[in-house]
């Protein structure tokens, strides 16, 4: 990674007597999107407003191109906009008195700048989301998407150093959202720029980020690409709040000492092979599968790993997947397969899922 465009050291926010930020260290890399993920009430967006400088922190330091924004040790504490920042709200932010082009020239006005590289900058930015035919029409005509798209463009008006979006894209319809997935991602690829994003929504962290931050009562859980994330989530929050995952409980037979292939032992009695993502200390109890890993076969697989007894107990019919509830010696399992794979209500089946997607969680 290039150097980093945004430092942010020790984050602590308080409220009163409640912690919001309990220490918190990442950096962001030049041309990186990366995403604070989380559910409500976890300290992403407060993270990311503290960034922004519109929430002041009580310790630690902020730098935004090796410039100090906020440093509690230097007692220094940068407005907001000299941050060289944009941000996107959740709840656009867009004026319905104004013109289309009136929003997105709002900051580049505020700046001074002449009225022809004004028009020139409003013209680029509502060409890079498509809007341009929309300019000389009233914000409040414009549906949930364009005006999001208006609050995209008015952000990367001016080329800030670093876009910060506090999830924008929570009020919009569940395929408009998708669709503004891919055009986000687009974007942000195209214009090169540095941003973190801010998300509950786990399927959209994974979706459009660099990397993802799972971040867990004030703190940080685990950093890493998408599929790392996915993949080898190191404690039992990661496993369950990122993702569909089975979390089987047991006892370690063997392990290494360091990362490396485990035995384990389920309360069932099925010995399972194992992956460690940490060097295991042998107080760990907990396994995770996901769900669309597990194979199911009427008969015995040839080759698998992981092989045990399974009973059908229920069937889901979810359109692009079929969802199983299987009884098993070490209780139950949920599995997703495609729908062209198709086992009846109380059928036996053979469990089968690679070892290296059976992973090893930390105690």
């Amino acid at each position: 990674m290039s150097q980093a465009r945004i430092e942010v050291s020790d984050l602590i926010v308080r409220y009163g007597g409640v912690t919001a930020v309990a220490g918190v260290s990442f950096t962001v890399g030049r041309g990186e999107h990366v995403t604070l993920l989380g559910p409500s009430g976890c300290g992403k967006t407060t993270t990311l407003r503290a960034i922004a400088g519109l929430e002041e922190p009580s310790s630690g330091a902020i730098r935004i191109d090796g410039q100090t924004m906020y440093s509690s040790t230097d007692r220094r504490n940068i407005p907001s906009e000299k941050r060289g920042v944009s941000m996107v709200f959740q709840s656009y932010a867009v004026w319905p008195h104004m013109t289309v082009f009136d929003n997105v020239a709002y900051g580049l006005r505020v700046r001074k700048l002449p009225r022809a590289e004004v028009a020139a900058n409003v013209d680029r930015a509502l060409g890079l989301v498509q809007m341009r035919e929309f300019a000389s029409r009233p914000a409040s005509n414009l549906s949930g998407g364009q005006q999001q798209r208006v609050a995209l463009a008015r952000a990367v008006a001016f080329s800030p150093t670093v876009v910060l979006f506090d999830e924008p894209l929570s009020n919009l319809d569940a395929k408009l959202r998708a669709e503004m997935r891919v055009e986000l991602r687009e974007l942000q690829r195209r214009l090169d720029i540095t941003s973190v994003y801010v998300t509950h929504d786990q399927e959209e962290a994974l979706a459009i980020s660099d990397r993802v931050i799972v971040m867990y009562n004030g703190g940080i859980e685990q950093i890493g690409s998408p599929e790392a994330i996915y993949n080898r989530p190191k404690s039992r929050f990661v496993a369950d709040f990122v993702g569909s995952a089975n979390l089987i409980g047991g006892r370690l037979k063997s392990a290494p000492n360091g990362p490396g292939p485990v035995l384990f032992e389920t309360e069932g009695g099925v010995t399972l092979q194992a992956q460690a993502t940490h060097p295991p200390r042998g107080d760990e109890n907990r396994v995770a599968v996901r769900t669309a890993y597990i194979d199911l076969a009427a008969g015995s697989p040839n080759g698998a790993t992981n092989i045990a007894p399974g009973n059908i107990r229920e069937r889901l019919f979810h359109g692009d997947f079929i969802q199983y509830i299987v009884d098993w010696p070490a209780g139950q399992l949920i599995v997703r397969r495609p729908p062209t794979e198709m086992f009846e209500e109380g059928a036996t089946v053979a469990i089968s899922f690679a070892a290296e997607h059976c992973v090893l969680l930390e105690a």
